[in-house]
């Protein structure tokens, strides 16, 4: 049973305006930072939707080589944002205590992620890299991986996605530090917009010693590269 927020909340929410300065354009109600509890639209309305944009595109859902599209789109969906089906933390919770007192940086270099923006729903391409200082514990590395990709196949921002990798490995593995960068090309500016292509975003998200400690944070900056001429973070 779904349970309405406080009024409040709920008036609060929807007085709030997107942060890209598209005013009249109301925020996504939350609950407690949290999505709100819809239910979710059949397959049948979600092809709907796509033969209306269809239309309004200006072509004809009904003509021969669009005929299936609405249907195509909506199983093309299920697996472009497929990280909303699964909880990146529960992919943490398998470690390993047999390292032979190693507490060194673990890093995981070049994971390709492929998202999608929450602004206008086009493709972000790149590279996330993930290191951590084990605390007596180790995770399987394709986990990291996974944790990545399970952000990334939502609608998002590159700044919350840098911190939500950060945020759940620190929060499952409790290691002494976590560092993460994204390096990604957002479509929403070189294909549409300012058309600007060639231009790399690169966010970072840096917790415990890489934070604290610039000699930690210098040798993962240069494990993935960082570290040269017009680098960051030193």
């Amino acid at each position: 049973m779904t349970t309405n927020p406080p009024a409040d909340t709920a008036e609060t929410s929807l007085r709030a305006f997107r942060a890209d300065g598209e005013e009249g354009i109301p925020a996504t109600p939350t609950v407690a930072g949290g999505l709100w509890p819809t239910s979710k639209p059949s397959r049948a309305e979600a092809e709907a939707a796509v033969r209306t944009l269809i239309r309004w595109a200006g072509d004809d859902p009904n003509r021969e080589g669009l005929i299936d599209t609405p249907a195509r789109v909506a199983r093309s969906y299920e697996e472009l944002f497929s990280g909303y089906d699964a909880d990146p933390e529960d992919l943490l919770r398998r470690t390993f205590e047999e390292v032979e007192g190693y507490d060194e940086v673990v890093l995981l270099r070049d994971i390709r992620i492929e998202s999608h923006c929450e602004h206008h729903m086009v493709p972000i391409i790149g590279k996330v890299h993930i290191g951590y200082l084990p605390n007596r514990r180790v995770v399987g590395i394709s986990k990291l991986a996974r944790v990545a990709e399970v952000y990334a196949k939502r609608l998002q921002i590159q700044e919350k996605m840098t911190a939500q990798i950060a945020n759940a490995i620190n929060a499952v593995l409790e290691p002494r530090g976590v560092a993460v960068v994204v390096e990604a090309a957002h479509q929403c500016m070189t294909t549409r917009g300012v058309h600007k292509p060639g231009v790399t975003m690169v966010t970072s998200r840096m917790l415990g010693a890489f934070r604290t400690n610039s000699d930690t944070r210098r040798e993962f900056l240069h494990l993935i590269g960082q570290t040269r001429e017009g680098g960051f973070g030193l």
